[in-house]
């Protein structure tokens, strides 16, 4: 509750210390799709709902706002960020803001270097064998869901790859029963398994092999010792800001080996060289990450995200367990994911369509679970205030109340 009681208390004190901007008058289109109208217990700042989507996610609520201050005239400039050269001054001071914030944050070491990058995750897939290994060398990959698994899938058309250790969707084999390649160029593996909702809670070790981590769905969600990877990337659409930016943390060492068929644009040695700007970058979404950035360090950082994270969390899995079976978190609770929670109705599945119908419209949207896999699944990232996943927490009880036989 302190914790919570200091976000709050230092958004006021920004909101208070920013300047007075000219309001542009809002140009409203009716829209095409009807929207459920939330209950009272779900209104929010500009009629918002709690948005429990997967990605694109979720982001502070003080952070749109600002943008959308900062939308025509950003700071004086008389331009938009959609609208000015990636290679002026002014945007050069948002991208060299986020990256030195970013590695505040991070506490990133100076033998690293940060890209933003664009292509989303799914390009990182392709990017990292045809940077780390030449054809025929062999890497490690550990699959614990569906996005490490498309990992390997991609790797598999440049080296040969070893499938160290697979999990089953509910819990995570320990490193230390990897079976990793002695000749292994790198190791991957996915710290936070969207879909299946499992997350390491500790870097593996994998002694002086480079390790590889797609951390898309948890990334500056808490601490990590960045020192201990060779390569740390994730899609900003869940975690961070929205979807366009790929952030890229990668080790001095491992630039520069580019297959000599791969692509210019996936070559990291061409993004470092040119400040990740080889090409027009995602600006909008790259500013948008900055003020995330920016606002987390106010905060305290991924010390204090972290804190409020399972806090969160703990309060939507005592919901599950205090159910007496009505909802089952099908995920081993020693590796259940601080991000994304699936739970399921196991007695009564037909029920699980009307407990999204009716969340809906209590304002709690976007509770699906994957196609995938069916169920429910509530993504509590950075961004989703703690008030929401007790609204919901609360809805879980009453709709048990009502339906439990």
């Amino acid at each position: 509750m302190q914790l919570r009681q200091q976000m709050k208390a230092a958004a006021g004190r920004r909101s208070a210390a920013r300047p007075a901007v000219a309001r542009v008058p809002t140009v409203r289109v009716q829209a095409t799709v009807a929207m459920p109208a939330p209950s009272a217990a779900a209104v929010q700042p500009h009629g918002r709902v709690f948005n429990f989507s997967a990605g694109p996610a979720v982001l502070p609520v003080d952070v749109l706002e600002r943008a959308q201050a900062d939308l025509i005239n950003w700071q004086g400039s008389g331009m938009s960020i959609m609208e000015m050269s990636h290679r002026g001054k002014e945007f050069e001071s948002v991208i060299k803001k986020a990256e030195a914030d970013l590695r505040t944050l991070l506490n990133i070491p100076s033998n690293y270097k940060v890209l933003f990058l664009q292509g989303g995750a799914s390009t990182q897939f392709s990017m990292i064998p045809l940077n780390l290994a030449k054809a025929g060398e062999t890497v490690d990959y550990v699959i614990t869901g569906a996005w490490s698994k498309k990992a390997a899938e991609e790797a598999k058309k440049y080296c040969n790859v070893n499938i160290a250790a697979k999990g089953d969707n509910k819990s995570l084999p320990p490193a230390s029963a990897w079976k990793l390649s002695p000749d292994s160029r790198y190791v991957h593996y996915c710290d936070n398994e969207t879909i299946g909702g499992v997350e390491y809670k500790a870097t593996p070790e994998v002694g002086d092999r480079v390790l590889v981590s797609d951390m898309s769905s948890n990334f500056i969600s808490k601490p990590i010792d960045v020192s201990k990877y060779g390569i740390i990337y994730a899609g900003a659409q869940k975690n961070v800001g929205p979807s366009g930016v790929t952030i890229v943390i990668i080790r001095e060492d491992l630039i520069g080996h580019a297959r000599p068929e791969a692509p210019t644009m996936l070559d990291y040695k061409i993004h470092v060289e040119n400040d990740s700007m080889y090409n027009t970058p995602p600006c909008w979404s790259i500013y948008i990450c900055g003020l995330v950035f920016e606002k987390l360090l106010k905060l305290g950082g991924l010390e204090a995200m972290q804190k409020l994270n399972e806090e969160k969390a703990a309060v939507l899995y005592d919901a599950i367990a205090a159910s007496n079976g009505f909802y089952n978190s099908p995920v081993d609770p020693a590796v259940r994911s601080l991000m994304n929670v699936p739970f399921t109705i196991p007695s009564q599945p037909d029920l699980e369509k009307v407990f999204i119908k009716e969340a809906e419209k209590a304002g709690m949207l976007q509770l699906k679970g994957h196609r995938s896999v069916g169920g429910m699944r509530a993504s509590i990232y950075n961004a989703m205030p703690i008030e929401g996943v007790q609204q919901l927490a609360s809805f879980m009880k009453e709709f048990a109340a009502k339906h439990a036989k």
